[in-house]
């Protein structure tokens, strides 16, 4: 009896393991193994020469947009090869992401390296925030870099464009999901000159990923995040945006851990939202 008990134990580990795994770490584990990791600070220049957790990089995450003002285009492949080549970074690196703690930079940036084929990316949990309430050193050092030989490739199935968005809100086998606050998918406000939001979309703001009960924000726990997501289906491809793609990457990420087939639509609302050919709801006309 004890070792049926111990073999359905073993069985219950592994379907989980297999449905979830960890993309964050935790700033006590970053902290022992900083020399693993290339650690990527998303903020600007001026408050990385402030301070930075040593050995850190910089990579502005204004860089990951072709044209911020205008929507939110990840750069494109060829810029996106030299700026990675210029860190020194290649895509068998471990790499550490982090943020002033909000998420939404460090999250664009974990999506922007896994379209440019990178494998192996974390988030530092709590971000710079976490790490200084723990007492953990910073500097004003930088560090010298030896360019990388990055060639880039993109992994298509991460990025959504315009087109494979309307293939979608056709699709029952595929969910679009809304992460803008519920003043922009209800159509009171907008970025964009149309209100409302996409065809089929279904609502799951970008907050909802983030714990925001303690002082510092963190991220929610994988088991939250499962019962966040736990009315869609493994089986479905997913489709996630915003305004300009930046907050909903935290939607992203929290899709990733739950190993959920995801793309983010990188220039979302204010690409959709101002072609006036592309099928939209705008709940505010319905009152």
């Amino acid at each position: 009896m004890k070792l049926y008990k111990l073999i359905i134990l073993i069985g219950i580990l592994t379907t989980i393991s297999l449905n979830a795994k960890s993309l964050r770490i935790e700033v006590s584990d970053l902290q022992k193994n900083l020399n693993t990791y290339k650690i990527i600070d998303t903020r600007n220049e001026q408050l990385y020469l402030d301070k930075h957790i040593k050995g850190a990089l910089n990579l502005p995450i204004k860089l990951t947009y072709n044209d911020q003002q205008t929507n939110g285009k990840v750069i494109q492949p060829t810029k996106a090869q030299e700026l990675i080549r210029s860190l020194g970074l290649d895509v068998n690196d471990k790499i550490a992401i982090y943020d002033d703690g909000t998420f939404f930079d460090a999250a664009r940036l974990f999506w922007t390296f896994e379209v440019y084929g990178f494998k192996n990316v974390k988030l530092l949990n709590g971000g710079l925030e976490q790490w200084l309430k723990d007492g953990f050193q910073t500097t004003k050092i930088i560090s010298k870099i030896k360019r990388s030989d990055y060639i880039v490739s993109v992994d298509h199935k991460r990025l959504a464009t315009k087109f494979t968005t309307q293939i979608a809100t056709k699709n029952p086998n595929q969910v679009i999901l809304d992460a803008r606050p519920s003043s922009g998918y209800d159509g009171e406000t907008s970025s964009a000159q149309r209100f409302g939001h996409i065809k089929k979309a279904l609502h799951f703001p970008a907050s909802h990923n983030i714990n925001y009960d303690e002082k510092i924000t963190k991220l929610q726990s994988i088991n939250d995040l499962k019962k966040i997501y736990s009315k869609i289906g493994k089986k479905k491809k997913i489709i996630v945006y915003c305004a300009i793609g930046r907050i909903s990457s935290t939607n992203y990420f929290a899709l990733r851990e739950l190993d959920y087939d995801v793309a983010n639509y990188d220039s979302s609302w204010r690409e959709w939202g101002n072609d006036a050919n592309l099928p939209i709801i705008n709940p505010s006309e319905e009152l």
